[in-house]
């Protein structure tokens, strides 16, 4: 007994460890060198520690941000701090997470081998922020649920997304590729499925986007985290503007943060702190990722061959490069309006996630462009912007504000505010 329940402390109750030992698993099963196998256990290792430093970076700005733009729009100011937050979430459930992961990634390839919907879902990352986000409105809507019963859930719900979310998305992934040799595995498939009927509806398709020639100077908006330090940089700096225009109580504490520094230089800091959080983030999501799917994909070729992959959304970018533009612009203006209008309406500071515009955004842009041209792909990118602006707003206040509405600020993704509304009611009625 004490060997067991050490065991469940030491190994699934460490992520950083129960990941490493899934990895190693993984590589070992693959007969990989003695190298490679040490090679990547400890950097999935590390990779997993890298986000939960980065996560901290990313509340620090947010604590600036988010204040700042209350008083700006003359919101009642409220603690930033209220919630469990990504660090001590992942601490406490983030074993839980890792195992549901893995076995919902075994239920996927399972279902394609045993099933006529033979899609082998390998974008690692957002595997892991969905079942993050999951997770995290599980514990909201039930309270501190039990490692088995969340580790069962979350398997079964995960495996069955990842086997028909690509499934669905394929009938207009055939018109954007013009084959049937991959298929979209990515949390933008809602987005991506509405800019398709939209474009058909109020698009012209033979106005295409790559007719069309976009200047060499809008190149730098293909580089996200350049897009994320600008934008935000543009947000923090009118803020701060506006802030030393009002002379209100609240502004001048906001002020007085920056010490004896200027409060727009402070503002600008802030700004790429955010932007830097972010690449941690993803730096450390690229290094255990890199580990986790080769290990993962070496399994499931073995017992489901002829399946076929679905792959992270850059994979349709080369189809319709002009298109990945105009999404992500069309996403971009809509995530201003909406800033403005959700900051008036319903009294809460939208934070435009920059990373999530530009990725869903764009495939957006790509899968509308090919039922509507031009138009479709501009639509597709507002309607990005629509679900990503007002999908945050609930999901924070309403589905997780207990847990990490942190990440659900920058990591949360248009499926997971479409499907986190579901998850809370099936939780609910089960536990």
């Amino acid at each position: 007994m004490e060997a067991i329940q050490w065991i469940a402390t030491n190994i699934f109750g460490v992520p950083a460890i129960l990941l490493g030992s899934i990895v190693l698993l993984g590589l070992l099963l693959q007969k990989k060198s003695a190298s490679q196998t040490i090679s990547g256990t400890f950097k999935a290792m590390i990779g997993f520690l890298i986000i939960n430093a980065g996560a901290g970076v990313i509340v620090g700005a947010l604590t600036v941000f988010e204040p700042m733009w209350k008083e700006v729009f003359g919101l009642e100011t409220s603690s930033f701090g209220d919630f469990l937050g990504q660090e001590a979430f992942g601490t406490k459930y983030g074993s839980a997470v890792t195992l549901a992961m893995f076995i919902g990634f075994i239920i996927n390839v399972l279902l394609a081998r045993f099933t006529k919907f033979k899609y082998i879902y390998l974008t690692g990352h957002m595997m892991f922020w969905t079942t993050m986000i999951f997770a995290g409105i599980i514990v909201d809507a039930v309270g501190d649920v039990s490692f088995g019963k969340l580790v069962i859930f979350l398997s079964i719900f995960m495996g069955l997304y990842w086997t028909f979310q690509p499934a669905i998305v394929q009938p207009f992934m055939r018109k954007v590729t013009g084959n049937d040799n991959i298929a979209l595995g990515h949390t933008s498939a809602v987005v991506a499925l509405l800019a398709a009927l939209l474009g058909k509806v109020l698009g012209n398709k033979e106005n295409d986007s790559e007719k069309i020639k976009l200047p060499k100077g809008l190149e730098f908006l293909r580089d996200s985290n350049v897009i994320t330090a600008l934008t935000m940089g543009i947000l923090f700096f009118v803020g701060a503007v506006i802030l030393m225009t009002k002379g209100t109580p609240g502004a001048d504490e906001l002020i007085a943060q920056a010490g004896d520094q200027n409060f727009i230089i402070y503002s600008i800091i802030q700004s790429l702190t955010f932007a830097g959080g972010i690449a941690v983030v993803l730096l450390g999501v690229k290094m255990f990722i890199g580990e986790i799917v080769p290990a993962f994909n070496g399994i499931a070729t073995k017992l489901v061959p002829g399946a076929k992959p679905a792959l992270d959304c850059p994979v349709v970018f080369t189809f319709a490069p002009n298109a990945v533009i105009l999404g992500f612009l069309g996403a971009f203006a809509g995530a201003l309006i909406w800033l403005v209008i959700l900051g008036n309406a319903v009294a809460y500071v939208f934070v435009p996630t920059m990373i999530v515009l530009f990725f869903h955004g764009a495939t957006a842009g790509v899968f509308g462009n090919a039922t509507g041209g031009v138009r479709g792909a501009l639509i597709g990118g507002f309607v990005t912007a629509t679900v990503v602006a007002w999908g945050q707003y609930l999901t924070v206040k309403f589905l997780l504000d207990s847990t990490i509405p942190d990440t659900a600020m920058w990591a949360a993704d248009s499926d997971m505010f479409v499907l986190g509304p579901i998850v809370k009611a099936i939780a609910q009625l089960l536990f």
